[in-house]
């Protein structure tokens, strides 16, 4: 068996100096397989520390608690009064509905896979591809503006407070674009504390959110004319219960940021402890785990999302949630200052923006996980999008970007958080929908299906309500399906095997060849009589000249997923109507006889002879079934890829067509 795969770095070669050190530097991740830099979203190898679920959750939770940094500002603003009857109705489709969707996904997709790839399971070839793009784009669009509205979010918070220096004042984008700077370079420099740091945020974070309320709830209690006069403005301005529920559910999908959090759950379940007998296709020990995750997370935030929309819909103004308002974007450390004083306040606002920064960093986690684990395997990113560096700096100036065009306000970016976070739930539901249905669990199926319709009316009501959502993401997705088909046409004549295996009849058949050449006859296995092989063979003798007639091989290549692009083959040795054939599996037949003549080549150290006929048919139609079907122009193609793999003609295989 050889490997066709970068060798490791040897530690006594002499340092590399100037655009050298600075390509090993940025494509460190390559040489790196165990991933020094994989984010907290990272999956560990068996030997590398898991955490208790707990720990986890607060890994998860950096994402998802601190949404409450901004939600309720944005729930008051977006529902007025009848915010904690809306929040209600957020609450409930947390519990009754992500929460068992991502309880069932983390149970298929123990691995940290999440509901892209169960889609992808679901749907193959070039139809999956497009839809994982599609799906790519709205959690570039859900993970992208996570760290964008996050860091917009920690500078309001930091600008908001009243011991903030006044030349920092309306000075939002470039405090933004450092808070960006500063999480790429730490994802630059490595990320191996991600949970220690995690955990203490979100227990601070947290137990300071839980003093606010505990401390508001109080002046309410105390001060019931507050509670009157919301009250009074709920009545008169809903004065018939049935339509004030209505009205919440209208308004519910505006909510829906409330939301974020669970598909960064299940990206992280790898980093869970499991069981003592957890075996790798069984880790019942880490879906336990990770469903205790998923279940406290969720119960804790739908605690504080209903107290809190309530406390700050009661005292807080009105007129403070609008732009410029003390409220706006950062609700409850308006009421940490106002009851608990400056020094509370200050110190509610700097755990405020540690965790809000830390948000984008869990974003930046879950993008380094998505991109390296789909585009790259599909032919459709460089061979370095596999690497961390240059994606964190792509994903950087990609930020930037994204701070300029909404001069970093975090209202204007909430549509098209809502959109991405709404998208990938909607697939997750009908994920598990599909799933429930092919292992004929009907009333899973009916369950489900009503999840995902609830989830399909938030969308689009999100979609309706604020468009600018779907505009952003559309430009992610052509963005992301453009790039993806101009580098899978790049990459088209590179070797796509990353191993390839020969087993023991395929080896003997090559043992007579002591002295070589090994000569191979390629055959396409649609015709598979005595008479189509030895009309090959007599044809390749007669056109070809091809040597040595008695000990030639015939290899075919069976197609099967053309959409594929890495894959490990394995070649197999067949006794069909007398003649010696090798059969391999693979996704495009130019590529995989490259793999496999050069296979061939190493393991018996003779030079392998293949010989073609020229294929039939206008050159530019055979092109494109190249591309899309992996066959087309096998001959001419097959020599293409040898020449890219070797530049030393005297050890590539020899390529004859007649």
């Amino acid at each position: 068996m050889t490997t066709l795969s970068r060798p490791p770095a040897d530690p006594s070669a002499p340092h590399a100096h100037g655009r050298k050190a600075l390509q090993d530097w940025l494509l460190f991740g390559l040489q790196d397989s165990k991933g020094a830099h994989p984010g907290p979203g990272g999956v560990p190898t068996q030997h590398e520390k898991k955490h208790s679920w707990w720990q986890v959750m607060c890994l998860t939770g950096v994402d998802y608690f601190s949404t409450l940094g901004y939600q309720p500002a944005i729930a008051a603003l977006a529902a007025g009064v009848i915010s904690p009857l809306a929040t209600l109705v957020l609450v409930a489709v947390t519990l009754l509905g992500a929460l068992p969707v991502y309880r069932r996904v983390a149970g298929e997709s123990p691995r940290g896979e999440g509901s892209i790839a169960m889609l992808e399971r679901l749907l193959p070839r070039w139809g999956g591809k497009l839809l994982v793009l599609v799906l790519l784009g709205f959690a570039a669009t859900d993970f992208m503006i996570t760290m964008t509205l996050s860091a917009a979010d920690a500078t309001a918070h930091l600008l908001g407070n009243p011991v903030a220096p006044g030349w920092l004042q309306n000075q939002n984008v470039p405090v933004t674009l450092f808070l960006l700077a500063l999480l790429a370079a730490v994802f630059l420099r490595g990320f191996k504390e991600a949970i220690g740091v995690a955990v203490v945020l979100v227990v601070l974070y947290l137990g300071l959110n839980a003093v606010v309320v505990v401390a508001t709830l109080a002046q309410v209690l105390t001060h019931p004319a507050a509670m009157g006069d919301w009250w009074t403005n709920l009545w008169v301005s809903h004065g018939n219960p049935v339509m004030a529920v209505a009205i919440a559910l209208l308004v519910f999908p505006k909510l829906a940021l409330g939301l974020s959090g669970f598909e960064t759950g299940v990206a992280v379940m790898p980093q869970v402890r499991g069981a003592a007998d957890d075996t790798e296709e069984n880790p019942a020990g880490r879906i336990r785990g990770a469903r205790r995750m998923l279940t406290t997370a969720a119960v804790i935030m739908s605690v504080f999302l209903l107290t809190t929309s309530f406390i700050t819909v009661v005292l807080i103004p009105e007129q403070e949630f609008q732009p410029g308002g003390q409220a706006n974007g950062r609700a409850l450390a308006f009421l940490a200052h106002e009851y608990l004083g400056v020094g509370f306040g200050s110190v509610y606002d700097i755990s405020t923006i540690g965790i809000l920064w830390f948000a984008g960093a869990s974003a930046m986690a879950g993008l380094l996980n998505l991109v390296p684990r789909y585009l790259p395997r599909y032919g459709m990113a460089p061979a370095w999008a596999k690497a961390v560096r240059p994606l964190v700096l792509v994903f950087t100036l990609i930020g930037f970007l994204i701070t300029f065009i909404f001069n970093a306000d975090v209202d204007a970016q909430g549509g098209a958080y809502a959109t991405g976070v709404l998208v990938l739930m909607t697939s997750a539901a009908v994920a598990v929908t599909l799933s429930a249905r092919r292992r004929r669990q009907r009333n899973l199926t009916v369950g489900f299906g009503v999840i995902s319709v609830v989830f399909a009316y938030t969308t689009v009501a999100n979609i309706f309500e604020r468009p600018e959502g779907i505009r952003i993401a559309a430009i992610f997705i052509l963005g992301i399906i453009v790039i993806s088909l101009l580098s899978r046409v790049r990459r088209s004549f590179e070797l796509h095997a990353t191993r390839v295996h020969l087993d023991q009849q395929a080896l003997e058949f090559m043992s007579s060849a002591l002295d070589g050449p090994i000569a191979i006859i390629a055959h396409e296995p649609l015709r598979m009589s005595a008479e189509a092989y030895r009309d090959k063979l007599e044809s390749a003798i007669e056109v070809s000249h091809l040597p040595l007639a008695g000990d030639a091989l015939f290899l075919e290549v069976i197609v099967d997923d053309s959409s594929d692009f890495e894959t490990e083959l394995h070649v197999r040795g067949v006794n069909r109507h007398g003649y010696h054939i090798l059969e391999v599996h693979g996704p495009v037949v130019p590529n995989t006889i490259a793999s496999v003549l050069l296979h061939i080549r190493d393991v018996t150290g003779l030079m392998p002879h293949i010989y073609f006929r020229w294929t039939e048919g206008n050159p530019i139609t055979n092109l494109v079934r190249f591309l899309f079907l992996g066959e087309g122009e096998i001959a001419p193609v097959t020599r293409e890829v040898l020449r890219e793999a070797v530049p030393d003609v005297t050890q590539r295989p020899w390529v004859h067509v007649g």
